[in-house]
C-alpha cells in the first residue's frame, strides 16, 4: 500500500498568475458574449422594416424578442408596406432553426414577397407564388407566414395562411376570439401548394393580432393555452392604443420558457365607414 502523496502547494506568485490568467480569460468570454448579442440584436434590427404603415384610422405596432434573449439570430419576422393601388400589406412569419441561414432565408422571403404582392392583389396568389419562388432556390429550411392584404378604401381584409399559427382578434366593446381560417402547408416544403383566401370586412372597431409560436408555445405552455391568454388580453385592453397592445402581448412570451424567438403585429382599426 503506497502511502498518501500530500500535494504541493503553489507559491504566492504562481497562484497570482493563475488568477489574473483566468480573469483575463474569463473577461474575454464576457466581451465575445456581449458581442454575440449585439450581433444578433444588429442583424435583426436590419432585416425588420424601420416603421409600419398608417393611416386615418389604422393604427399599427410591432414587437420582436430574440431567442434565449439575444444569444441567437432568429428568424422571425413582421413586416408592413404600401403597394401600388393604395392598399397596405402585412406580413408576419417565422423561419425554422435559429441561425444566420434562417436569419438570410427570412429576408429572401420578405423580399419575395414585397415585390410578388406589388403585382399579384390575390394574398392566396402571393403566398402561393412566394412559395415557388423559394422551392427553386433550393434551400432545405421552410417558413410559415401570414399575410394580409387592407383595401383602405372599403376596409376589407384579406388574408392567406402557411401552416402558421391562428390571429386573435378584439372588438372596442370587449369581445375577443382566435380566428380559424383555412391555409396551406408552410412555405419552401412542396411546389403548386394552393393557399385559400379569407375575406372579412372590418365593420366593427378593434384589433387584430398577429403573432408568432414563441409568444404563445414553449416548454411551458401548450399553444391552445398561449392562444387563449392572448385573447384574453386582447379583450381586457380593448381600449389601448396599437402600441400598449403590442407591449403586453409581447410579454405573454415570458409564460412559455422563452427558448424561441418571437414577433407581435398589431393592427388597432376603426370600423368601415357605411355609405349614406
Amino acid at each position: 500500500m503506497n502511502p498518501r502523496r500530500t500535494p504541493r502547494s503553489g507559491s504566492a506568485e504562481e497562484l497570482l498568475n493563475t488568477l489574473q490568467s483566468l480573469t483575463a480569460r474569463a473577461r474575454q468570454e464576457v466581451e465575445l458574449h456581449q458581442a454575440r448579442v449585439e450581433l444578433a440584436q444588429a442583424l435583426q434590427r436590419e432585416m425588420l422594416p424601420a416603421s409600419l404603415p398608417t393611416l386615418p384610422g389604422l393604427q399599427s405596432a410591432a414587437r420582436y424578442a430574440p431567442a434565449r434573449h439575444g444569444l441567437d439570430i432568429g428568424g422571425d419576422w413582421y413586416d408592413g408596406f404600401p403597394l401600388p393601388d393604395g392598399a397596405l400589406g402585412f406580413a408576419i412569419g417565422d423561419v425554422q432553426g435559429h441561425d444566420v441561414e434562417a436569419a438570410a432565408f427570412m429576408g429572401q422571403i420578405r423580399i419575395a414577397m414585397r415585390a410578388i404582392a406589388a403585382t399579384a392583389s390575390d394574398p392566396g396568389d402571393v403566398m402561393a407564388r412566394t412559395n415557388d419562388l423559394l422551392l427553386s432556390v433550393d434551400s432545405a429550411l421552410f417558413a410559415t407566414c401570414t399575410f394580409l392584404r387592407l383595401d383602405p378604401r372599403t376596409w376589407e381584409l384579406h388574408s392567406a395562411r402557411a401552416g402558421h399559427v391562428a390571429c386573435v382578434w378584439g372588438t372596442v366593446d370587449g369581445l375577443s376570439g382566435i380566428t380559424e381560417d383555412p391555409g396551406g402547408l408552410p412555405l419552401g416544403i412542396a411546389a403548386g401548394e394552393h393557399y385559400p383566401v379569407t375575406r372579412r370586412t372590418l365593420d366593427t372597431a378593434g384589433t387584430l393580432v398577429l403573432l408568432t409560436d414563441g409568444v404563445v408555445e414553449g416548454p411551458s405552455l401548450l399553444i391552445e393555452d398561449g392562444l387563449d391568454r392572448v385573447r384574453r388580453l386582447v379583450g381586457a385592453h380593448s381600449g389601448a392604443s396599437a402600441e400598449e397592445l403590442a407591449d403586453e402581448v409581447l410579454g405573454a412570451a415570458e409564460f412559455t420558457g422563452h427558448e424561441d424567438d418571437a414577433a407581435v403585429l398589431v393592427l388597432r382599426h376603426e370600423a368601415a365607414r357605411r355609405p349614406r
